[in-house]
């Protein structure tokens, strides 16, 4: 069957997103992005948590749960989604209408969409032989205030992604301003050093998503200790090998960054097997 987009404004498929939401002008609000099978969210607890985290970051008040669950159990009825269908379910946040200007309204009714989109298909190649990196010239700026939030400010990640158009570069690594590696344009970074995987620390810029969390908690189970901490490029490129995650995609090997060829390993097909677990 043929499915095309629908989404959901504050629960109703005829809404549209005012000019003056602040959401649309100023990018004041917060996103998640996640798999949805069977007609269930993956890891819905996790992505909540994350929502409402995210948004008292920066002051929203976060949709209650069963709002949310309600928003998506329409989408699932409108387009007669069975059990084999997979789906990408991205829920926006915004801290809703305001008057003109960056000060925030005093008292807020925050904005919510649901948007189902179809998955998209990822490669053979990209499951058993890796992925290619762009190391992108874009830096990503320090702001400690909003580390770690996937806020709706995505500029930054919008011009790393133009920088290459080649269908064989799957993503691209963002450094900051002192060349150390933090995340890619959409997903996160882990690289192995013998039994120890380290994961860029994310407390001046960068995304915290899902998909890192629980495999910082799946490495005790492969016999690796995790570590947190600052990963220049030049380090990263010297890694044992290096994977990327997300929620979309599980876990991918990295086969080359810039003209970097990297080992080829196992470690990705093994966590990818575990997430879905």
């Amino acid at each position: 069957m043929h499915r095309t987009r629908s989404y959901l404004i504050n629960g109703d498929f005829n809404q549209v997103v005012s000019p003056l939401d602040r959401g649309f002008a100023y990018g004041d609000g917060v996103f998640r992005t996640m798999l949805m099978q069977n007609g269930l969210l993956e890891c819905w607890p996790l992505h909540y948590q994350k929502l409402v985290a995210d948004c008292a970051a920066i002051g929203i008040v976060c949709p209650s749960a069963e709002l949310l669950m309600s928003d998506l159990q329409q989408l699932i009825s409108k387009q007669e989604l069975t059990e084999n269908l997979t789906s990408v379910i991205k829920i926006i946040i915004t801290r809703g209408e305001g008057d003109r200007g960056y000060a925030a309204p005093a008292i807020t009714n925050p904005t919510r969409v649901v948007l189902n989109t179809p998955m998209r298909r990822y490669s053979e190649g990209n499951l058993t032989n890796g992925v290619n990196l762009h190391i992108c010239k874009t830096r990503l700026a320090t702001q400690t205030r909003l580390a770690g939030i996937k806020h709706l400010n995505r500029l930054e990640n919008v011009m790393a992604r133009m920088e290459w158009q080649d269908e064989n570069i799957f993503d691209g690594v963002i450094l900051d301003q002192h060349e150390n590696a933090i995340e890619c344009t959409m997903s996160n970074i882990f690289a192995r050093f013998d039994r120890k995987l380290i994961t860029p620390d994310l407390s001046d810029c960068g995304v915290a998503g899902v998909t890192r969390q629980r495999i910082m908690g799946l490495a005790s189970t492969l016999n690796l200790t995790v570590e947190v901490q600052a990963l220049q490029i030049k380090k990263l490129l010297l890694a044992d090998e290096v994977i990327i995650c997300n929620s979309l995609y599980g876990a991918f090997q990295v086969k080359k960054i810039g003209e970097r060829k990297m080992p080829q390993q196992t470690l990705a097909n093994t966590i990818r097997t575990l997430l879905k677990s």
